[in-house]
């Protein structure tokens, strides 16, 4: 794929936001990356699931995790038993998502990200 400089410039925006939003309230950037690469460089939603989490690896786990450790923020036995957790959701998520048309996984994303704000605007 060519990318142009306005293109290359969209997504440093992009990536921009996704941190920022990321780092502010703890967010997945995917909530952002996602769409953004769907609407700007037409990736289905395979594609930009994969390269959303591939941009999240090196970001979160050394910058944004190390802002929070300095200030004692993190209780490592929850994240220990959480990550466990999540590395087998994270294999057995993307091997479902990646049997299943990639419409049917954008319309799964779109109901997730409907539901969650929902309740965070109705709290509790």
């Amino acid at each position: 794929m060519q990318l142009d400089a306005q293109t290359i410039g969209l997504l440093i925006i992009v990536g921009l936001l996704a941190g920022i939003l990321s780092g502010f309230v703890g967010v997945g950037g995917g909530i952002i990356m996602v769409p953004a690469l769907i609407w700007l460089l037409h990736y289905n939603q395979h594609q930009a699931q994969g390269t959303s989490l591939a941009v999240l690896m090196l970001p979160v786990v050394l910058l944004a995790v190390r802002n929070y450790w300095k200030e004692g923020m993190i209780d490592w036995k929850v994240v220990g038993i959480i990550a466990a957790a999540f590395v087998a959701g994270g294999y057995f998520g993307s091997k479902g998502a990646l049997a299943l048309p990639a419409d049917t996984v954008k319309r799964v994303f779109g109901v997730v990200m409907l539901f969650v704000a929902i309740k965070l605007i109705l709290g509790k």
